[in-house]
């Protein structure tokens, strides 16, 4: 959604990392480019207002005119202003004291709410809460039944005891609610109400109705991040007639310009907690303005990467990989471990999303973009059309074996071929990293696996030294040649004359004084 308001930003860096001191001009040109990225962005005109107001401020001061960098000064700037922007610190749930915690969920119908109350029961379950999903949309069609559903494959519990379509009170429906998870012993209840095409009297009326009947503990406002800046105009308009505590955004994954959900907590001074970025009932996570930040500028998101690790990859099982390809050369790492690996990452979610968290990865989305996730189906594939014995043992695999494979799994006899090799290949590197021989092919750094190939190459090199085309300095050096190896015959150790190689080794006075 923010691509271009990075690329914008990086060549607006990228004009001012060559410079070893920054002119009054060159920071109203930065500051110019980064106004014009964040209206193209769709940002709110006050919030660009203030936002380059206070980076001109802070760029002419004595922390970027002293800095040994200036150009990284600024960046560092801009960084600490978007987090600003989005609302600065992290803002976790408020639980109460007294369970149930009544979280309610308000907006404009289209905007999601209905999945995301599914996604905060996952999201919620995985934290250790028993979440109950309450109906109390009954005017849109079908709304009941696709909280239902929502909720199954959720896996958490559903409260709807009204059809919906128009039939049934709202806020007697939320109102039970509260006690029937005090009753059946739910600790979260997640009130999912009724939207509108636009802001109208009577949704704001039920709204606030419903928060008067059930006292919420939190009331979210959900946003879909796509519709412009009519959400900064819609989300002002709740704040005024039913209040919220928090913002979630939903369709991140979208390709509009989205500049609207980065004005959203400047303007409402409410802060966004959560982020909705996939169809998938995990494609949700708390909202952390530092981590957006750094996406926007391009820095990647790492520390997101290695929480979604954390919660994929068990320690027991990284340990029992770790200790296999440590093991003879890496040998006991079988097809079975590369595939078991390789659907854990699948786990973690689209491969082209987790590379785009690395840093320095926004210079690649041409690339990233072209990835075709069915690849790793294909490559699974392959792997379970093969024999046990063939999996645990890969060099078995013969011209026969292999279009047998390509047959089971659809594929040509090439790719099964390459397949094997890759397998190799990167259990051999595996082996070299787990074993602490580094990167391989890195000659004459201790631990970065330098090969005897290369060596021998270098002394061959070395053997074919060209002679002098004169023929008094040939001569001159053949001569030379010869004493030495005179002198090697007749000494002893490391080739020293003879008698000298006898004596014990001083070190010359020079060197002396340094030993103490």
């Amino acid at each position: 959604m923010f691509d271009t308001l990075s690329d914008r930003l990086a060549n607006t860096f990228k004009t001012l990392r060559g410079k070893g001191r920054l002119s009054e001009a060159d920071i109203d040109g930065a500051a110019r480019e980064i106004r014009i990225a964040l209206l193209e962005a769709d940002v709110a005109l006050p919030v660009v207002r203030a936002f380059i107001a206070n980076i001109k401020e802070r760029a002419r001061g004595a922390e970027v005119s002293k800095a040994l960098n200036p150009s990284q000064q600024v960046i560092k700037i801009v960084n600490e202003e978007l987090i600003g922007i989005l609302g600065g610190e992290t803002r976790r749930l408020r639980f109460a004291k007294q369970p149930p915690t009544v979280i309610m969920l308000a907006g404009l119908q289209g905007a999601g709410k209905t999945t995301l109350a599914g996604k905060l029961g996952s999201w919620l379950k995985a934290q250790g809460h028993s979440p109950l999903l309450v109906a109390c949309d009954l005017q849109r069609p079908n709304a009941v039944n696709q909280l239902s559903v929502v909720a199954e494959r959720a896996g958490v519990a559903v409260y709807a005891p009204q059809p919906g379509n128009g039939v049934g009170d709202p806020v007697q429906v939320a109102k039970d609610s509260v006690e029937h998870a005090r009753a059946k012993q739910y600790d979260v209840v997640v009130v999912d109400t009724a939207g509108r095409l636009g802001i109208d009297q009577e949704l704001m009326q039920q709204a606030a109705d419903i928060r008067d009947a059930v006292s919420p503990d939190e009331i979210l406002f959900v946003v879909d991040a796509m519709i412009g800046q009519d959400a900064v105009n819609t989300a002002e308009a709740f704040r005024d007639g039913v209040g919220f505590d928090g913002v979630v955004l939903s369709k991140l994954d979208g390709d509009a310009r989205g500049g609207a959900a980065l004005s959203i907590a400047h303007v409402t001074g409410r802060q966004i907690m959560f982020a909705s970025n996939g169809e998938k009932l995990d494609d949700f996570d708390a909202f952390h303005p530092d981590r957006m930040a750094s996406r926007i500028l391009g820095m990647g998101d790492v520390l997101s990467l290695i929480e979604k690790a954390e919660q994929t990859f068990s320690q027991e099982e990284a340990a029992k990989m770790a200790s296999k390809l440590a093991s003879s050369k890496g040998k006991d790492f079988t097809l079975d471990d590369f595939l078991a690996q390789m659907e854990q990452v699948r786990k973690m979610g689209s491969i082209s999303k987790l590379l785009g968290m690395l840093p320095g990865m926004g210079q690649m989305k041409d690339q990233i973009n072209s990835i075709d996730e069915r690849d790793v189906d294909r490559t699974a594939a392959i792997i379970k059309s093969m024999t046990p014995a063939e999996r645990a043992e890969p060099t078995i695999i013969n011209g026969s074996r292999r279009a047998r494979i390509a047959r089971g799994s659809g594929v040509e006899v090439s790719a099964v071929k390459s397949l094997v090799e890759r397998f190799f290949e990167a259990r051999k590197m595996m082996s070299r990293m787990a074993q602490g021989g580094g990167m391989p092919g890195m000659p004459g750094m201790p631990g970065m696996g330098g090969g005897p190939g290369r060596q021998k190459k270098q002394q061959k090199q070395a053997k074919g030294k060209r002679r002098s085309g004169n023929p008094m300095k040939r001569k001159a050096d053949e001569q030379a040649a010869a004493e030495r190896r005179e002198q090697a015959a007749q000494g002893g150790a490391f080739g020293l004359p003879a008698g000298e190689a006898d004596q014990p080794f001083e070190l010359p006075d020079e060197f002396k004084k340094f030993m103490h």
